[in-house]
């Protein structure tokens, strides 16, 4: 019997472990991996929609769609381009931004959720988040793609930024870096229309990013302290950093504050409103075709 997308996302559903995504696996579960409703949690889908994937009735799903299931099932890189031929779709290619999170990076992830972390790939779109961002910063799960990106947040004009509430920061300072990791990403993705039609956005709508492009800007994301304004319990001040993943190219953006602080309990106090600690880290959304 040939394979299919369908039997595939079954065998690779039964042989992850609920506690590699977060999950408690309680005495007397049946399923010795995820269940279907875990997984479209987890991969930003409709239950009736993975079902009927899973069954053969939905035979065409789109690249984005594939994408958010390899992330979910923390597919390896080759086992995410068999999930894309078996939709009959191309594999990305080589010159493209990767939108895959590495299975280990998740499992980190997942035993995170009580900090706020976000996932960003090379053109630095919003991949993944764990509660704690959410709780933070707002859900991103209801923004598209392009709305998740953060140099089109920070700088397009009119653009609603990541954050639902706003955010102060050391603005020139992430400009540049932001700037530098663009023209970089550029030089390392040529072929990514996606990342080319990006820059040419920008620099047509924002005449800040315009002249730090034609200016050359570089600068190193480095440690910086952002204070948010959050609608429940007002200024939360905490230290952003950027850590990189060897081997791939994503960024982690990953947000403390300092234990015993008015800061911090704060963080708890969403914590505690939003349930953090109890969910897995969000991939992202995609609505069902």
């Amino acid at each position: 019997m040939d394979e299919t997308l369908g039997t595939a996302l079954r065998r690779w559903r039964d042989r992850l472990s609920p506690v590699d995504v977060g999950r408690t696996s309680r005495p007397g579960r049946r399923a010795a991996g995820l269940r279907r409703e875990e997984l479209a949690e987890l991969a930003g889908l409709s239950v009736d929609y993975v079902v009927r994937l899973e069954q053969g009735r939905a035979t065409s799903p789109s690249a984005q769609v594939v994408a958010s299931l390899a992330r979910a099932l923390q597919l390896e890189p080759v086992e995410r381009d068999h999930a894309y031929r078996l939709a009959g779709l191309l594999p990305p290619q080589k010159g493209t931004i990767s939108t895959h999170v590495p299975a280990g990076v998740q499992r980190m992830l997942a035993r995170l959720g009580e900090f706020p972390v976000g996932v960003f790939s090379a053109d630095w779109t919003l991949l993944s988040w764990t509660p704690a961002w959410a709780a933070m910063l707002g859900d991103p799960s209801a923004r598209t793609q392009a709305e998740r990106n953060l140099a089109r947040a920070v700088f397009a004009s009119g653009a609603t930024g990541l954050a639902a509430w706003p955010v102060h920061h050391d603005g020139e300072a992430l400009y540049a870096a932001l700037v530098a990791d663009l023209r970089t990403a550029l030089v390392d993705y040529p072929h990514d229309r996606g990342l080319v039609g990006l820059v040419a956005e920008l620099r047509s709508t924002s005449a800040e990013f315009s002249r730090l492009w034609d200016e050359g800007a570089v600068g190193p994301h480095v440690s910086a302290r952002k204070t948010i304004l959050h609608p429940q319990v007002g200024e939360v001040t905490c230290d952003c950093d950027v850590l990189t993943v060897p081997g791939c190219d994503i960024r982690l953006v990953v947000y403390t504050v300092a234990a015993g602080s008015a800061d911090a309990e704060k963080l708890e106090f969403l914590g505690v409103m939003n349930g953090v600690g109890s969910a897995p880290a969000g991939p992202g959304s995609f609505p069902a075709p």
